[in-house]
């Protein structure tokens, strides 16, 4: 079963001092531990995802019991809706969530088809918004919803804003895998595609990162021109083909991000 590491730079905020809160960190990969596996979890799960001793992790889990973020009955604990007003002060504090979604509601009308927005989260992207036309039957892709950067259109735009060293060496430390037959694993080619991507300010991938299904990416630019997030449109291979996404998607998807440009700050 995998564990909970700490980021570089929680590692480095420990080492310097104060201004790292051990017991918060503690209190925060307990709670992360929950989405390793989609069930009731056991204390000693708990204990062995979150690298932490029994005894710890059975008193984070009494506090969070208390504070109403977790339920228990001593044998299996799971989170409650009350975890949601975590993700919900994070979407109505975020500025690119709030500027997008109408712009992305009118783009998903236009297309008749779902369009995401995506943030860069280490080795991941992590969806933060979504819009979809009422005829299109809700997917795996929704708010909050984790795919590996390297495979998906996304994540190589979001990607492509560092420089070629700085994206192969990106590249080198990531983990890749075979996510599909279709996923490209050659790190060399990896950070090829990404660089033509960039050049060409799309991104297009067919079945790499989830079998049967496409997407196209541009990137959403903040008012000083820097990448700060990254919108798609992904369909199931059986209704959209790759030049339909380039002629009819790519179009809306970058009038969106230029409408969008100058109202992110």
């Amino acid at each position: 079963m995998p564990k909970l590491k700490r980021t570089a730079e929680e590692t480095e905020a420990r080492r310097e001092g104060p201004e790292f809160i051990e017991s918060l960190d503690r209190g925060l990969r307990v709670l992360q531990s929950f989405g390793i596996d989609r069930r009731p979890m056991t204390l000693s799960d708990i204990a062995k995802i979150a690298n932490l001793p029994r005894a710890t992790a059975r008193r984070i889990l009494m506090t969070l019991e208390k504070s109403g973020f977790v339920s228990g009955d001593e044998r299996l604990f799971s989170l409650t809706p009350h975890v949601l007003t975590l993700a919900s002060a994070y979407l109505a504090s975020n500025q690119i969530s709030t500027v997008m979604q109408p712009l992305m509601d009118d783009v998903s009308s236009k297309a008749k088809e779902v369009c995401s927005l995506a943030l860069l989260d280490g080795n991941e992207v992590v969806f933060v918004a979504r819009a979809s036309p009422a005829r299109v039957f809700p997917s795996g892709i929704d708010v909050g919803y984790r795919l590996p950067a390297f495979c998906t259109s996304v994540g190589r735009v979001l990607l492509g804003r560092l420089s070629n060293e700085d994206l192969t060496a990106a590249i080198d430390a990531m983990p890749v895998k075979l996510e599909t037959p279709e996923t490209i694993v050659d790190k060399q080619l990896i950070v090829a595609t990404i660089i033509t991507d960039r050049n060409k300010g799309y991104s297009l991938v067919d079945q790499e990162a989830e079998a049967g299904f496409r997407s196209v990416s541009v990137p959403i630019h903040r008012y000083d021109g820097a990448i700060i997030a990254a919108a798609n449109i992904g369909a199931h291979v059986d209704r959209i083909s790759t030049g339909e996404m380039i002629d009819r998607f790519l179009p809306l998807l970058r009038e969106m991000s230029a409408t969008a440009k100058p109202l992110l700050v």
